[in-house]
């Protein structure tokens, strides 16, 4: 092989220098995209970072420190999520969860629900200590083209007579999207948590999605069952869906057109009794066609709540509380 002089550039040393600087260009690119709680990956699909908490903040159990929404807004901030689902959260706490929740995100729109638990012996709401509302919320972002959306909640018809407090539901859907749910299910009966379990899998969910159209489903919250428990949490678990769990009670559920990625226990430095449960999904394409499973072809009907308020939701039948969300004209 020949000698070149000093300062020659051969073909191969041209061909490697490029390499080398299309490498650095990708870098410097890729160091410059924002690492946010959701991207878009194959045509479709978007992944996104979910997080359950349950905050034990009424005021009124054992586990209340009134730290948790401090604490849930460092975690909300550390883990940029782009679904949040709560347990156990006072209505004005939602609003001070809410603010952290959209300053993660910096644009893009943003909806926070919540739903009230009822309380047997007044027939009215459950409430803090606070006097405000207490029961279970959900703060999801919206990309851009996807701002038309529905929020439904109502009540478990089956409940644990002996607890005091009246088990909810609630769902956000986004057309073409997601659909997303929490609920924190009854604490002192597994028999009725596992009821209630499958009624929101089995009977809510259908029931939403045959009005409003099929989208990609996550279920998250303190189920009160668990992997290997006496009833087993998988009992309610529907075919076509995925599940994963905290370790404990803490369950999220996907049908399988959501990929379950890494999941991570949250430690809330004792502000609550549960840690937080931060899980990385890939919510694959809305399947418009996707087949009903034997479990939804027959879903009951749910019954339109025509007051709204928290005691037209108290009812322990089939109650939905149906509110539709669409962007106001020429809005950002």
């Amino acid at each position: 092989m020949s000698e070149q002089p000093p300062g020659t550039v051969t073909r191969a040393g041209r061909r490697r220098g490029v390499r080398r600087a299309l490498a650095l260009a990708w870098l410097i690119a890729a160091a410059a995209l924002p690492a946010g709680p959701s991207r878009v990956d194959a045509p479709g699909s978007t992944t996104l970072r979910a997080l359950q908490m349950n905050l034990c903040n009424s005021g009124r159990a054992g586990c209340y420190t009134g730290r948790s929404v401090t604490e849930a807004v460092e975690v909300i901030r550390a883990g940029t999520p782009g679904l949040v689902t709560l347990n156990e959260v006072c209505q004005d706490d939602m609003a001070v969860l809410e603010r952290a929740f959209a300053d993660v995100h910096g644009g893009g729109s943003v909806v926070s629900a919540f739903t009230v638990a009822g309380d047997r012996p007044s027939g009215d709401a459950t409430r803090c200590r606070n006097g405000r509302p207490y029961g279970i919320g959900l703060l999801i972002r919206l990309p851009g083209p996807h701002r038309v959306h529905t929020v439904h909640s109502g009540m478990h018809p089956t409940q644990d007579v002996a607890d005091p407090e009246q088990r909810a539901w609630l769902c956000v859907h986004v057309t073409d999207l997601v659909h997303a749910c929490t609920t924190h299910l009854a604490a002192t009966s597994g028999t009725v948590a596992l009821a209630q379990c499958g009624h929101l899998l089995g009977t809510v969910v259908p029931t939403i999605r045959r009005s409003a159209g099929y989208a990609p489903t996550m279920v998250s919250g303190d189920l009160n069952l668990r992997h290997g428990g006496s009833p087993d949490v998988r009992s309610c678990l529907p075919p076509g869906y995925r599940r994963i769990d905290d370790g404990a009670v803490q369950q999220l559920m996907a049908t399988d057109d959501v990929t379950i990625g890494a999941r991570r226990s949250v430690n809330m430095h004792g502000a609550t009794d549960h840690p937080g449960l931060l899980v990385t999904l890939t919510v694959g394409p809305s399947r418009p066609d996707r087949p009903a499973t034997a479990q939804q072809r027959r879903p009951q009907a749910l019954r339109p709540d025509t007051v709204g308020s928290a005691a037209g939701r108290r009812n322990s039948g089939h109650v939905a509380s149906t509110r539709q969300y669409a962007p106001d004209v020429g809005g950002a």
